[in-house]
């Protein structure tokens, strides 16, 4: 294809000397442009500029989340654009300038990324710090954050000279202020036609499988900030005096996505008025499969980097080979705990990993459900070593108990169920976690994930999943060959969220009591199978390069074709 995209999202994780990310959605935004890279998508990135970053977590010694900014300069990391843009508000105009860094792919085509950062000379010391930190701040922030992606992202590419017939992809409802200058004034010619055109341009992918996730402002607020122009463009999505993000993007998009078939399902559910696929997420190959794999791959799998498909043949790699490998993930791995936590696991027992944003619905207290049953199961059959690492948001007090929760609940498990917490998790961490655990643990509230790709980073380097049948385990969870599922008999929605919490905490223990424990502690050669089933039929097909080809044929070349002056 040759008309670009341009995929704009809030964070995006490239590299771990880049603070611009929080977690899952800038992960998947910088795997999804490496993926585009590889297969040569004529793709350019626009997101902001965090120069504080999220959060620096630490924790004290009595489990406290700690936070700091972030300290890094964008003049030794990224190039500086010649543009500077406007943003026009009500009272006043923003300036906008970019840095650039070029993502590079395995057959040497390029993704520009372009940073925004409002620090620019001519802006008041207040418009200075809009982009400084990702998510930080009140709903005023928010607001001026999602105009200057939107509006200063749109004119961006157009001062750089970005065609008009760009396909906008919009990764979740805060980049849908792009849309200001591209919907038609009313009253222009042919404005059906225009207005048909511009939803042939424009890609919405939604990642919120909850109603509370989506960003909306007040009309109010709105109407005190947005010119008339732009007011005016957006007064027929306002909905019981609120402009909800998602609604606008959904107005305008002639593709909507959701991220796994379940989440295809609550989306439609959500917003009947749209039409929504289902594209299920991935990860990057090359990105997050370690480094004892890779080598393992680059043996058995010529062109495994290039495509990842071709990763299905990993079931004709030796056993002996996957585990070898592992091995060598594993003890990198437990020496970095000891070198971060002071707390050496030394080599017994099983490792298992969980690793999320600390909020509520993700339940990471669930294996300690009946910590008693939990210790019987190691006295049975070997220790237990429980790792944790994520962020809670630094004015989500709920998420911060659950980190002070695990602490506490660690100090109670005796010496055969060994917990650690790890600080500040992100990429490079996160590398050597998905590796390095024998199992990965994920425990979320049904139908509350709408994908995860944790997990598929560890299919990748053959640690199998035992998790809630939930997002993109609905799809890649086979019980007892890619992994165990975690299901209650209790149905979705017909009981108290305590009553199912203990229902999937009492098929959670089943699961470590009748199939992973005795597997993985008397069944080596049949653990082993596990996990190059995992890398086959998981790594192989949930990765960035199926998902950025079904986005181009399901929107990006589906678009060219239906519209005549794209070309």
């Amino acid at each position: 294809m040759s008309v670009p995209v341009a995929y704009f999202s809030m964070e995006i994780a490239i590299d771990s000397a880049l603070p611009t990310y929080s977690g899952g959605l800038g992960v998947l935004a910088g795997d999804t442009i490496r993926g585009a890279a590889d297969l040569g998508v004529p793709m350019v990135a626009v997101t902001l500029l965090h120069r504080k970053g999220y959060v620096r977590q630490s924790i004290s010694d009595s489990g406290e989340q700690l936070e700091a900014p972030e300290q890094w300069e964008p003049e030794q990391l990224l190039s500086r654009c010649q543009p500077v843009v406007d943003v026009p508000l009500r009272d006043r105009i923003i300036r906008v300038q970019a840095w650039k860094r070029v993502e590079v792919g395995v057959t040497g085509h390029s993704v520009p990324i372009l940073f925004l950062d409002t620090d620019v000379v001519e802006n008041s010391p207040e418009d200075k710090r809009i982009t400084d930190s990702l998510y930080g701040g009140d709903h005023g922030l928010r607001l001026l954050q999602e105009l200057v992606l939107g509006v200063g992202g749109a004119r961006m590419l157009r001062a750089l000279g970005y065609p008009a017939n760009t396909i906008h992809h919009m990764n979740e409802g805060h980049a849908a202020f792009l849309l200001l200058d591209r919907i038609p004034d009313e009253g222009t010619p042919d404005t059906e036609g225009a207005l048909q055109e511009l939803r042939h341009r424009t890609v919405f992918t939604t990642h919120t499988p909850v109603p509370a996730g989506h960003d909306v402002f007040t009309v109010e607020h709105v109407s005190h900030v947005l010119t008339d122009e732009h007011l005016k463009k957006v007064e027929g999505v306002f909905r019981d005096g609120y402009l909800n993000m998602t609604r606008l993007a959904l107005a305008f998009s002639g593709t909507v996505n959701a991220v796994s078939r379940k989440h295809m399902d609550v989306t439609k559910a959500m917003f009947p008025e749209a039409d929504v696929y289902g594209i299920t997420n991935g990860v990057h190959a090359v990105r997050w499969t370690a480094p004892p794999f890779a080598r393992l791959f680059d043996k058995f799998l010529p062109g495994w980097r290039q495509r990842s498909e071709q990763l299905r043949q990993a079931i004709l790699i030796p056993v002996e080979d996957i585990q070898q490998a592992h091995r060598e993930c594993r003890e990198s791995f437990l020496r970095a705990i000891e070198s971060q936590v002071g707390m050496p696991f030394g080599g017994a027992g099983i490792v298992i990993g969980f690793a999320r944003r600390a909020t509520e619905y993700k339940r990471p207290l669930m294996i300690f459900n009946d910590l008693p049953r939990l210790q019987r199961l190691a006295e049975q059959f070997g220790p237990i070593n429980l790792i944790f690492a994520g962020k809670a948001h630094p004015r989500d007090e709920w998420g911060k108990s659950l980190i002070r929760a695990i602490h506490e609940l660690g100090t109670k498990g005796g010496d055969l169920v060994r917990v650690a917490f790890l600080p500040n998790y992100e990429t490079h961490l996160a590398g050597q976690m998905v590796a390095g655990v024998d199992v990965w643990l994920n425990t979320p509230r049904a139908p509350m994930e709408a994908s995860g790709t944790s997990g598929m980073k560890c299919a990748l380097n053959g640690v199998p999943s035992l998790s809630i049948a939930d997002g993109w385990w609905l799809e890649g969870g086979i019980q007892g060959v890619t992994g165990w599922i975690v299901k209650s008999p209790l149905n979705e929605g017909g009981v108290s969220p305590m009553e199912q919490d203990h229902a999937d905490a009492d098929a959670l223990y089943s699961q470590l009591e009748h199939h992973v424990l005795p597997m993985f502690f008397h069944s080596h050669m049949a653990f082993g199978e596990v996990m190059r089933n995992a890398i086959a039929l998981n790594g192989s097909f949930f990765n960035t390069h199926r998902m950025v080809d079904q986005y181009r044929v399901m929107a990006y070349e589906r678009f060219v074709a239906s519209c005549a002056n794209c070309e």
